[in-house]
């Protein structure tokens, strides 16, 4: 019987050579599947086949892989040129974080929690500062502008990517059940607005959301 026990030293013929690219791909993959919470070295290596200590060439440890992580998410985001038009510019930047973030949705919320120090990493927030200092806000308000932002953002894409086929619309039955719970609840204003209240059209929601919030930035602004 075949020994299935990963191996130390160099790749059996045939086998990808293991590198940080891999290691935190598969790591992001895993993130996606089964929540942050699931990711371990140990677990990583064995989705990789490879004996755990071989991970430590590459990544220094959990916390340095959930860095990497979050650099990958950063990297990801394809960030508009500024137009020095404040809420254009505020809207494009958000605009491209969440379609960033949709293709990893699991991984996103790490960038309200990581504090990172690559160049590569800082730059979305060195860009969003930049609009915000040129709109008038101060330092302290530029920063609580930037993680107001970056908190709508995430906040609306889990929402979205943990709704039920019924929450988001595509169940047209379970549709029909909450709107008859609604109903049935006997609250005037639960029962006036319970075709809206029943569903939630996602890109329409971050859309007002978004408007929402830039127009109360721009009556902050000094």
């Amino acid at each position: 019987m075949a020994d299935s026990t990963p191996r130390r030293g160099r790749p059996a013929a045939g086998k990808a050579v293991l590198t940080r690219e891999r290691i935190v791909a598969e790591a992001v993959t895993m993130v996606e599947e089964a929540g942050l919470d699931a990711v371990t070295m140990r677990g990583l290596a064995r989705r990789l086949n490879v004996d755990p200590m071989s991970l430590y060439h590459h990544v220094d440890n959990r916390d340095t892989l959930l860095d990497q992580i979050t650099e990958l998410v950063l990297a990801g985001i394809e960030l508009p040129r500024p137009t020095g038009v404040f809420r254009d510019d505020v809207h494009a930047i958000a605009q491209a974080f969440r379609q960033a973030a949709v293709r990893h949705p699991h991984c996103t919320p790490l960038v309200l929690t990581r504090q990172l120090g690559s160049s590569s990493a800082l730059a979305p927030t060195e860009i969003v500062l930049s609009v915000l200092r040129e709109a008038g806000f101060p330092p302290d308000r530029a920063v609580h502008a930037l993680r107001a932002v970056l908190a709508f953002v995430v906040g609306a894409l889990l929402r979205e990517v943990s709704a039920s086929s019924t929450f988001s619309g595509d169940n047209l039955s379970g549709v029909q059940r909450r709107v008859a719970e609604l109903n049935a609840s006997e609250l005037p204003h639960l029962i006036e607005v319970a075709p809206q209240l029943a569903v939630c059209d996602h890109e329409e929601e971050f859309a007002f959301g978004l408007d929402l919030l830039i127009t109360a930035l721009e009556l902050q602004r000094p």
